[in-house]
């Protein structure tokens, strides 16, 4: 299996058609995880793994 592509939050909120503040928000209240989040405290996605995580959040009425 391949390894999954990493992005920025720029780049991930992009992919997903939502601000990059409101991923970043996300992330300080502990509804998303960056995988991994780097020494320098910039954090990468895997695009994958944030979109199933957004569905289950919806899913439960605790995102929009």
């Amino acid at each position: 299996m391949p390894t999954p592509k990493l992005l920025t939050t720029a780049q991930a909120a992009a992919h997903l058609g939502i601000d990059r503040r409101t991923l970043a928000r996300y992330a300080r209240q502990g509804l998303l995880t960056p995988t991994p989040a780097l020494p320098t405290g910039h954090h990468r996605w895997e695009l994958g793994d944030i979109r199933r995580r957004l569905r289950e959040l919806r899913e439960r009425g605790t995102v929009a």
